[in-house]
């Protein structure tokens, strides 16, 4: 895995930008320590690149040029599919290839199949390739959001960036997107293609980009975008579901199969859960000697799933090794966390897995994990809901009118008032994706400066508008896979990955198993003649390769005791943040004091909001007042306080 960092110039004056560039990617030193590559290309271009060597480690180095000079590229990711597109190119085109890995073949397949090669690779990445004849930067990002890109365009060019910390030294950091705070204090995360600094953007997930320079002295035109790939849903009835099941277990299998590709040792994260235990299950078929590590915390309880992934890794035949924190790790490595995310995300999960991915780098480069399944088989709870609503659904709209002014006037608390309100709300309104912390009447306690005119919906909206006509529990996983997956599950798994220079791969998400996933019709993702069961197909798929006790099993996915800290060992530092912290100047840290102390009297369960408020002002402290120093590196923490390279392109 690696970092890149790129500067195209709009006005030929890249040489100016080599020294800062070369600062500023050091930013992404954790994301490839191995080698690092700055080039002045030419007067349009200088790429910058940190590399860890995962496959052809002796040769692959980048930038990388290719046919004479013409291109050069910098690339983060991995192609699994290269060896097949490598044949495929000599086959038909008489490719020739210095290296034997998979970089090459991105730019060998974009000399010879353009644009589209993008639609050919099976892989997650985000690369960015300069053609030095066109003038011309054409970058584009995986079908799923996996590997990220950030990109700033300024008057003196644009920035492409792995991380946006590498993009700071560019922007005033006070300049924060507030709409995007907004979304962020509702679904826990800024969602794409924002971020919380309102000149840093990201690519989209299956998007493909192009930046023309123009000729010299003319005026630059605007980094311009186009999908390449959207995930297109098409439930349809099966007549053997036996079938059905046979397909999804030989589809994951094989992309575990090219997920296992690699010159360095590849390990396995492994959870309580079904979708780990089967990416682990089938991945010792292809390296029976695979390494697998869990987490677990020092709270009694469900907290805990050290014990139920030993007993599976000994039923499977493999060797887990474990980890375990308390809440002062947690505490002592929050700014670490926060630093390596670039934007606030409160999902409380980060932590298990910036700890089990920690343990992870101590014996292998390379991890393989179970992300994507929930979103694409049906795995979430929340996705049997519209079973559980389809009466009241169904009544006409006179009725639910009445049902919804009598949930007005019940009670809170009292039994049955959420079920008659959200059974009379419609799906767009209710389901935001995944998480919801602050509700709107919520925020405006909490917003020094709330606006009203800013609303989920401006995040969900156009997502719902892409897949009208499909049943709502499909449609909720089109919305997650959208929201939630890219915006907080893959954030996560790259960002505390490569806190550690791990690599995590995640074989569910592929295009080939979304082609499977794409037609299982509901009733094999929740069962309405099972209570309670979520992604059945799936389960039943991998029901002959993961112990029986896994198969029906609860998903839990690292679940991490801020409830029980935050009234005990955590309530006096949290108290401390909220007291002192310079957030203030956006959020009421009064407010948000007066939920914490509530959490601790036990009068209401505040956890997630209170963490939410938490992470945003670590996250203020480290990017915006610059007042808290995360204790990265050295180098790191000087190159952030350099006042003089945000001066150069503004």
């Amino acid at each position: 895995m690696c970092g890149l960092l790129t500067f195209i110039s709009a006005n030929g004056t890249a040489g100016l930008f080599k020294g800062p560039i070369g600062e500023a990617v050091e930013h992404l030193h954790h994301r490839g320590p191995d080698e690092t590559g700055v080039e002045l290309i030419d007067e349009d271009a200088v790429l910058a690149h940190k590399r860890l060597s995962v496959i052809d480690v002796a040769s692959s180095h980048q930038p990388m040029w290719y046919a004479e000079g013409r291109y050069v590229m910098t690339f983060n990711g991995e192609i699994y599919n290269y060896k097949e597109l490598r044949a495929e190119l000599q086959r038909d085109f008489g490719a020739v290839f210095r290296t034997d890995g998979d970089g090459e073949v991105i730019l060998a397949g974009y000399h010879h199949w353009g644009p589209s090669v993008t639609s050919r690779l099976r892989g997650m990445f985000a690369f960015v390739i300069w053609d030095r004849a066109e003038r011309r930067a054409f970058g584009a990002r995986d079908p799923f959001g996996i590997k990220p890109m950030f990109y700033l365009q300024t008057p003196q060019g644009v920035l492409f960036s792995s991380e946006k910390k590498a993009l700071m030294p560019f922007v005033d950091p006070r300049d924060i997107d507030e709409a995007n705070l907004s979304h962020y204090l509702t679904l826990q995360y800024p969602p794409e293609p924002g971020t919380m600094h309102r000149a840093i953007k990201r690519i989209g997930s299956g998007y493909q980009v192009v930046f023309d320079p123009g000729q010299p002295h003319e005026q630059a035109q605007p980094v311009t975008s186009a999908r390449y790939y959207r995930a297109d849903f098409q439930p349809r009835p099966v007549d053997d579901p036996r079938r059905l099941y046979d397909e999804i277990l030989e589809v994951v299998r094989e992309s575990v199969r090219i997920h296992m590709r690699s010159d360095v040792p590849v390990g396995a994260f492994l959870s309580s859960g079904i979708d780990s235990t089967g990416v682990v299950a089938l991945a010792r078929e292809f390296n029976p000697g695979i390494l697998t590590f869990t987490m677990g915390f020092d709270v009694p309880g469900h907290y805990n799933e050290l014990d139920v992934a030993q007993e599976s890794a000994r039923d499977l035949g493999v060797t887990s090794i474990g980890t375990k924190i308390g809440a002062r790790e947690m505490m002592e490595e929050l700014p670490r966390i926060v630093w390596h995310l670039d934007d606030p995300v409160a999902d409380p999960a980060l932590v298990p897995l910036y700890f089990v991915a920690k343990k992870a780098a101590e014996y292998v480069t390379v991890a393989i994990g179970g992300e994507g399944a929930d979103e694409f088989f049906g795995g979430y709870t929340i996705y049997r809901e519209p079973l559980s609503l389809k009466g009241v659904q169904a009544l006409p709209q006179s009725m639910q009118s009445g049902l919804r002014a009598v949930s007005k006037v019940i009670p809170e608390g009292v039994k049955g008032k959420s079920f008659l309100q959200r059974g009379t709300t419609p799906l767009e309104e209710r389901f935001k994706g995944n998480a919801t912390i602050f509700e709107e009447a919520e925020k405006q306690l909490l917003m020094r400066r709330y606006n009203p005119a800013v609303r989920y919906t401006d995040v969900t909206g156009p997502v719902y508008a892409e897949c009208q006509g499909l049943d709502p529990t499909t449609r909720m996983q089109y919305v997650d896979i959208y929201t939630w997956l890219r915006g907080d599950i893959l954030v996560k798994a790259d960002r505390m990955s490569m806190a550690h220079s791990l690599e995590v791969r995640v074989p569910f998400l592929d295009p080939e198993v979304f082609k499977v996933a794409a037609k299982i019709p509901l009733d094999e993702k929740v069962p309405s003649k099972i209570a309670g069961q979520t992604k059945h197909a799936l389960r039943m798929a991998l029901a002959s390769v993961v112990p029986p006790a896994i198969v029906n099993r609860a998903k839990m996915g690292f679940p991490t005791p801020t409830r029980v800290w935050l009234k005990d060992e955590m309530f006096a530092w949290a108290d401390h943040i909220l007291s002192t912290s310079g957030a203030g100047e956006y959020l009421d840290l009064g407010y948000a004091r007066k939920l914490l102390h509530e959490h601790r009297a036990g009068t209401a369960d505040n956890s997630r909001k209170v963490w939410t408020v938490l992470v945003f002002c670590t996250w203020f402290a480290i990017f915006v007042d610059k007042t808290l120093d995360p204790g990265i590196r050295r180098a790191d923490s000087q190159l952030a306080a350099k006042p003089a390279v945000g001066s150069v392109v503004s």
